[in-house]
């Protein structure tokens, strides 16, 4: 969801929301496939986690006056030492939106002695799921708190463009 740039808070708290919601998704599919020892491929089934990157980027960055990069003052009153006209003080918007890739865990699953499963190897065991149920309850409360945290900083953006609408 692309939100105006005038409030960009609102598109980094949106964007970590998406990001959190995908991450959930791809817990409650790992959940509901824990047990499957055979997928469509003929191997058991492979753990899958989201995988975020971007690029550092610090405040500094992002300050400039008409291209030109902005140096922070304490001995001046204005604090910019090449701002003369306030007015002229912009700060980009050129943040890189976050890489979000689905990755495979590549890992081997637990091997368990069943003889009588239709899929076990000539020594009788059979190659499980490396989904461990717990560590996937453990990502999805994080998960979960961590898109309850961008809510509520989205909605205290959205009270802070309310109120300064009633000045």
């Amino acid at each position: 969801m692309k939100i105006n740039s005038s409030f960009f808070g609102l598109n980094i708290s949106s964007q970590g929301m998406s990001i959190q919601r995908k991450k959930m998704d791809l817990i409650s599919l790992n959940i509901a496939n824990a047990d499957t020892v055979r997928t469509q491929n003929g191997e058991a089934y492979k753990r899958k986690y989201l995988k975020v990157e971007t690029d550092q980027n610090n405040f500094a960055n992002n300050l400039s006056i008409e291209g030109q990069q902005l140096r922070l003052n304490t001995t001046e009153e204005s604090h910019f030492a090449t701002a003369q006209n306030q007015e002229q003080l912009t700060i980009s918007n050129n943040m890189a939106k976050p890489a979000v890739n689905e990755m495979v865990d590549e890992k081997a699953g637990e091997m368990i002695y069943m003889p009588g499963n239709p899929d076990a190897n000539e020594q009788g065991y059979v190659q499980m799921s490396n989904v461990n149920i717990i560590n996937e309850m453990v990502d999805m409360i994080a998960a979960t708190r961590s898109y309850e945290a961008n809510l509520q900083a989205l909605n205290s953006t959205k009270q802070l463009a309310k109120d300064s609408l009633e000045l």
